[in-house]
């Protein structure tokens, strides 16, 4: 398991999870910071000594071999898998050039001393400065608070309005050095990736081109070292992608921190100092709190930010009633008493500002919670999947195929933002729209036409692989095995609605296509990837974990295209039962419960008798012998299913979950199903939805296909020249 990320909202709360989380980034860091120094010790150690050039290169083999990366997430990519066990590939190579008694190693300190250094300085050396100036604001804020706390509230209005401004600006700028300094550590978590196992690898190369001796040892090392050039390059190019994501966020959470708060599991939860008696008199001691509207349970836990620990146990109690503290009763401004079902007495409470108080009564007496509502960060506009949409991408595909096929960073480059929406106006003319044999004028450039594309698919109301699939398709990538990440990744685009699977397919010839262009246009399957990941499997929520995920989105991007054929001209190898589908969903999240978006959309519960089952499948395969009699009857006729699944059988039970939100504009009975005989004249059938409750509310069906099995992929061959 790798280092938790590190989320911007949570700077904002400074709670004890985010310290803690903070702290192992930092040990991380450290750790890092005194293996460089170590390894920057031994290099000098192997270039200024031939004689005990042995003995070093041994020491430096084995600081390789015991050093481990932790990535930020749960899974690794292969890139960053490829990368994290490079270390020990160095230190093979390392042992076995010791017995060609090495004599010489020339530029040494330029490609591997220089840049080291240069990264422990310049990014771990500002880590710890940010560090600094964050403990440093830490101390500041929490001592400026209590003392703020502390005033009297006899004091004049003039002087409390004055002391509440400056706590506002202390709390603002601690807010902002908090966030600065999250995000500059994970900067040099995701640097040290490449920046650091770059140097080694230009180090090895050295010696590879200096000893004759290890000319065999080179040419064995030749296909790793390719590969770890190409997970280099892939993981710089996705740090880019990733770092102007996570700055963009920065930048917002800066600009208004409430409109991107996490979604919390509790109704509320912050700091509360809590009044508690003493035999010497009365204390406030500081705790972080939690409440749960719906079990009323408050959870107490004692902090101290300055400290960094806990001031004593947990303690949880029943909330039974909150009343507002009058000013005038009570020396302590924003005071509020609490009384629990399971403690006797009263509790005192006072919150570290008058709205913080209010939200913190609001969440108690009953009222509704201020959630953050979920928003997508493109402009919904006009754009849709109808035949104005086909229309738009083919012409868009057609010019680009027919015009800039061959054209350098072809979709990377893009165009005049002023020029784009132009010609998306004009495409998206219903009375242009309607003229398909129109093609794109030839004044508009390439790039402009690919810019397009890629705003029109943005523009839809969802991407295009939809929110409800997207865990899903990531936690496809995330399977160790390809072939499993193919077939898993196969199943789920069928399971996609028919147009957005149409568009998908489209799409995904065209990039292949521009694909197998690579060596003229320098779009290669990967860069693709890191394109159309983002636009095609954006989330529906913005965080620093969604951020990291973005390079698994463009693994499936990859597969997408590398085995295009496969996946849309074919179906999935076994039918897409519902207890298959639940067990796919058990492997694939061992620690996560599917979320409300991953589950089938018809459930079926039936009982596990001999008898039951037989004459469930005979009603299935009833149904699939009428529809292979005469598959054109379904789209006329959507009463011909009703018998068979209005069954009087009462273990065959239809249950029918809450639909998301995008299906509702269904309201007649539809059925999708796509035919054609291939493979022997086998039909195939693609399951959609078939009957709406207010027309058959108690009938709801789907027919699931069976096809041949798929062969896996060929494996693909890379070769990439090597920087000198």
């Amino acid at each position: 398991m790798g280092l938790p990320a590190l989320e911007f909202s949570d700077c904002c709360l400074d709670s004890p999870h985010f310290r803690e989380t903070l702290k192992s980034h930092e040990a991380e860091l450290d750790k890092t910071n005194k293996f460089i120094k170590e390894l920057i010790k031994d290099g000098k150690s192997l270039i200024s000594a031939l004689k005990n050039l042995s003995s070093a290169k041994r020491k430096f083999a084995d600081s390789l071999n015991e050093f481990k990366f932790q990535c930020i997430g749960d899974a690794e990519t292969d890139d960053e898998m490829c990368i994290a066990r490079s270390l020990q590939e160095f230190a093979t190579v390392l042992r076995n050039l010791e017995d060609e008694r090495i004599r010489m190693i020339e530029n040494a300190s330029e490609v591997l001393i220089t840049p080291l250094e240069k990264f422990r300085k310049e990014q771990i050396g500002a880590a710890k400065e940010a560090k600094k100036k964050y403990d440093k604001e830490t101390e500041k804020y929490c001592g400026i608070l209590e003392k703020h706390l502390n005033l009297s509230s006899k004091k004049k209005e003039s002087q409390l309005q004055e002391a509440d401004s400056q706590v506002d600006l202390v709390r603002q700028h601690f807010y902002e050095v908090s966030l600065e300094y999250v995000f500059k550590v994970q900067e040099v978590q995701e640097r040290k990736m490449f920046e650091f196992v770059e140097p080694l690898l230009a180090f090895l190369q050295g010696l590879f081109t200096f000893y004759h001796h290890g000319y065999e040892l080179a040419k064995d090392f030749g296909d790793f070292k390719t590969q770890l050039t190409i997970s280099i390059q892939n993981t710089r190019n996705r740090f880019e992608g990733t770092r102007s994501e996570v700055e963009s966020l920065m930048k917002k959470m800066k600009e208004n921190p409430l409109e991107h708060k996490t979604i919390s599991p509790y109704t509320m939860e912050g700091y509360l100092y809590v009044q508690e008696k003493r035999h010497f008199g009365t204390s406030w001691v500081k705790h972080y709190c939690t409440y749960q509207r719906d079990s009323k349970q408050i959870t107490m836990v004692p902090f101290d930010q300055k400290s960094g620990g806990k001031g004593g146990e947990d303690e949880s109690v029943t909330l039974k009633s909150c009343t507002r503290r009058k000013t005038d009763s009570i020396e302590k401004r924003f005071c509020f008493d609490v009384e629990a079902v399971d403690r006797p007495g009263v509790i005192t409470m006072q919150a570290l500002s008058e709205e913080d108080r209010r939200l913190w009564m609001e969440a108690m007496d009953g009222r509704e919670p201020v959630y953050n509502s979920n928003k997508d960060s493109q402009s919904e506009g006009t754009a849709q999947l109808d035949s104005i949409g086909f229309s738009i991408i083919r012409k868009c595909i057609h010019a680009v195929e027919t015009r800039g096929i061959n054209e350098q960073g072809l979709y990377r480059i893009v165009g005049v933002n002023s020029r784009v929406q132009k010609l998306l106006s004009v495409l998206m003319d219903p009375k242009t729209a309607s003229e398909t044999e129109t093609d794109i004028c030839a004044e508009w450039e390439i790039k402009t036409i690919t810019s397009a594309l890629k705003t029109y698919l943005r523009m839809l109301p969802g991407p295009l692989m939809m929110y409800q699939f997207q865990r899903s398709f990531i936690k496809a990538a995330k399977l160790e095995n390809q072939e499993s990440r193919v077939s898993e990744i196969h199943s789920l685009v069928h399971r996609l609605p028919e147009k957005n699977r149409q568009m998908l397919q489209l799409l995904m010839n065209h990039l292949a296509n521009v694909a197998n262009n690579h060596k003229q246009n320098l779009m290669t399957v990967a860069n693709l990837g890191v394109v159309f990941g983002p636009t095609l499997l954006r989330p529906q929520e913005e965080t620093v974990a969604a951020i990291m995920d973005i390079k698994f989105q463009n693994i499936v991007i990859e597969i997408l295209i590398e085995n295009h054929e496969k996946i849309f001209n074919t179906v999935p190898d076994m039918p897409l039962t519902n207890a298959q589908l639940h067990l796919s969903q058990k492997k694939s999240s061992d620690s996560k419960p599917p979320s409300c978006s991953e589950r089938p959309l018809t459930l079926f519960h039936t009982i596990q008798s001999t008898e039951k089952q037989e004459q469930r499948n005979s009603i299935i395969n009833s149904s699939l012998e009428s529809v292979s009699s005469n598959p054109n009857s379904i789209l006329n006729s959507s009463s011909s299913l009703q018998p068979n699944m209005n069954s009087s059988d009462p273990d065959l039970a239809v249950v029918k979950p809450t639909r998301p939100n995008s299906l509702t504009p269904f309201r007649k009975a539809k059925a999708l199903y796509a035919c054609k005989a291939e493979h022997d004249s086998e039909l195939s059938f693609t399951a959609g939805t078939v009957f709406d409750n207010a027309e058959c509310p108690s009938a709801s069906t789907a027919i699931f296909t069976a096809t041949p099995k798929l062969r896996a992929p060929p494996p693909l061959t890379w070769a990439l020249p090597m920087a000198a």
